[in-house]
């Protein structure tokens, strides 16, 4: 699971964790981190093999500051980890980003170097910035945005398919297509949600109006409040800021940064301000 690098010339203990997948898809990105990070501290490098592996090495760092290299999946899981182990506080994360671009737009809105050359060095002489988290009630944490989004649909139409059933239904449809034309479509219509919609105890949206979707932004900055936009079905957008936002009513699934989670009906989402740290590069002038 782990490979000891010799001690680099600087005085950093870094525990260096690599998702799997940050292998597989970017080789030479992977190394280049492990390079510059082993060039510059004294690094362990840790290649984890699945998540159990990767819960572990982070459990027995020790005294070494956790650098973790993989895409937005990985910075949550560590943060996740860490906030669950109830050692967010006092630590200092860093991430190397690699992967996919559509997987690293949290690591990029957080202030992430994209590159990995940038990204180690900030890892390794970079600034501490204090972050505000979203925590619900189940204990699950929230490092952008949280959405429940509204659910396109077709009237009549079915449920989705998946895997060999998907290709099949495809395949009968293309024949079905060739063979008689086509019926007029109709466009999709969202399909609302009635859902009580509350900011620190105040009533922001109830459940006689259909909404269509919610997002909760973390602010960010330390200041310990969120952004809560609710779009209702009649085209409004309610507003408001507060610590403590309650959606409640019928099953709802939300998705909180790269995981979705639920059915649920109800979840409670609290800022904690300035919860955890990571690494970013010093802010020029």
């Amino acid at each position: 699971m782990s490979a000891a690098q010799p001690p680099g010339n600087g005085a950093h203990q870094l525990l260096v964790v690599i998702d799997p997948v940050a292998r597989r898809t970017d080789g030479e990105s992977v190394r280049i981190a492990k390079d510059v990070l082993s060039a510059g501290s004294h690094a362990k490098i840790c290649l984890p093999d699945g998540p159990e592996e990767f819960a572990r090495a982070l459990s027995r760092r020790g005294s070494r500051r956790p650098v973790v290299v993989g895409d937005d999946r990985t910075l949550l899981r560590a943060v996740t980890l860490l906030h669950r182990d109830r050692e967010l506080t006092g630590e200092a994360l860093a991430l190397v980003p690699v992967g996919a671009a559509a997987m690293l737009q949290l690591a990029h809105s957080l202030g992430v170097p994209m590159g990995a050359v940038a990204a180690a060095r900030a890892a390794l002489d970079g600034a501490v910035r204090r972050l505000d988290l979203l925590v619900d009630d189940s204990d699950g944490v929230v490092l952008g945005a949280l959405r429940i989004p509204a659910l396109p649909t077709t009237p009549g139409s079915a449920p989705a398919h998946t895997g060999v059933t998907a290709v099949w239904d495809t395949c009968r449809s293309l024949v079905r297509t060739l063979v008689r034309p086509a019926p007029p479509t109709s466009p999709a219509t969202p399909r609302t949600h009635r859902l009580r919609v509350e900011t620190d105890g105040v009533v922001l949206n109830d459940l006689d109006s259909p909404v269509e979707s919610v997002t909760v932004t973390s602010q960010g900055g330390g200041g310990g409040l969120a952004d809560v936009v609710v779009h209702t079905a009649k085209g409004e957008a309610l507003t408001a800021e507060a610590k403590a936002v309650t959606v409640s009513g019928a099953d709802f699934r939300y998705r909180a940064d790269t995981q979705v989670a639920g059915p649920v009906r109800t979840r409670t989402w609290t800022v904690r301000a300035g919860a955890w740290g990571l690494m970013l590069p010093v802010a020029e002038g």
